[in-house]
C-alpha cells in the first residue's frame, strides 16, 4: 500500500484520468428535481388510509392538503 492510499481506499487508484471525460454530459437545463419528503409513521399511516378511502394516490392527497394550507396561510396575511 502506498503512502497516498489508506485501508479505506484500496480499490481506488491514486490518480484518476479524466482526459476523456466530457464536461456537462449529464447536465440538463431546466431539469426538475423532486425533493424526498419523509413523513412520521403515524402521519403516513393516517394519510395513506385517507387516500385509499378517497381512491387517490398519497401524493395527490398530500398535495391537495398542502395547497389548502397554503391558501389559509395566504388568507391570514
Amino acid at each position: 500500500m502506498s503512502k497516498k492510499q489508506t485501508a479505506h481506499d484500496d480499490d481506488m487508484p491514486a490518480e484518476v484520468d479524466f482526459s476523456k471525460g466530457a464536461r456537462g454530459k449529464f447536465y440538463h437545463p431546466g431539469a426538475k428535481f423532486n425533493l424526498p419528503v419523509y413523513l412520521d409513521d403515524q402521519v403516513q399511516t393516517r394519510l395513506t388510509a385517507l387516500a385509499s378511502a378517497k381512491g387517490v394516490d398519497l401524493s395527490t392527497l398530500v398535495n391537495d392538503l398542502l395547497r389548502k394550507d397554503i391558501e389559509l396561510i395566504e388568507m391570514a396575511r
